[in-house]
């Protein structure tokens, strides 16, 4: 889950971003790793396991984490939230633009020719953004395209672009575990909860620019349902799995080297 995304589905997502965007989305690579200061929040006691932002809005329920540890694990997704939404938001406003002009362009070939201009304006414009990201961005962005635009990725290609070639794009990602048929389901699926808790409270404190859901879900009765409690425990087992996968090939490496 946490390596690369591989080269056919990097370009797989090159390929649906660049008919959609034109924007210049440029940042250096981070490391994937566990943020260290959580100065930000405060831990209460371990009975209520009650965690506060400061300087919040307060119009949400405040997050429960189980430990303090998983403040770091929440604060490690926040930051790959962070990351995907100006770019997911972008392709969800450059999607209505270029729908809106394609339905006053009458001709089918310039309806085709718009299209490719489109995509080989900014063919050079997000290589290297796709290439920093990892699996677990490549699926947020995933979820948050639909989550702006209302349609899966796939339906969006598929408005666009053959069905056939929609299928096969498909299929590719499903190989390396993402499927261009994503959904976002904030109030049935862990981990879009999570991505909308961030969102939302990033919207109250002015961090991100608001971008309503084209999608129908009421986010207060979603969290005050989970009592605002946050789940960071699958990110927990992920990131352990590949520690110990570092910690195996640093020993053989070393080994080798003896």
């Amino acid at each position: 889950m946490f390596r690369k995304i591989t080269k056919k589905l990097k370009k797989l997502l090159y390929i649906y971003i660049t008919l959609f965007s034109f924007l210049t989305f440029s940042q250096k690579r981070d490391v994937d790793s566990l943020p260290q200061n959580t100065n930000e929040y405060i831990f209460v006691k371990p009975g209520d396991s009650v965690v506060i932002q400061l300087n919040e809005i307060a119009l949400l329920p405040r997050p429960k984490f189980n430990s303090k540890k998983d403040i770091r694990y929440y604060l490690w997704f926040k930051k790959k939230v962070f990351k995907v939404y100006p770019l997911a938001k972008l392709v969800s406003e450059r999607l209505d633009t270029l729908n809106a002009r394609l339905e006053r362009i009458d001709s089918r070939r310039k309806r085709t020719k718009y299209t490719k201009l489109v995509q080989h304006y900014i063919e050079g414009e997000f290589t290297d953004q796709i290439k920093k990201m990892t699996t677990t961005e490549g699926r947020i962005l995933l979820k948050l395209i639909h989550r702006q635009s209302g349609k899966t990725a796939y339906n969006n290609i598929k408005g666009l672009r053959s069905g056939w070639k929609a299928f096969w794009y498909n299929t590719t990602a499903n190989i390396f575990k993402l499927s261009l048929r994503i959904e976002y389901h904030p109030e049935s699926v862990n981990e879009d909860f999570l991505i909308e808790n961030v969102l939302q409270r990033a919207f109250q404190s002015g961090k991100l620019q608001i971008q309503e859901s084209k999608l129908n879900f009421d986010f207060i009765k979603i969290i005050t349902a989970r009592k605002a409690i946050i789940d960071v425990d699958e990110y927990k087992l992920m990131l352990d799995k590949m520690r110990k996968k570092w910690n195996k090939r640093n020993k053989r490496i070393k080994r080798n080297k003896q």
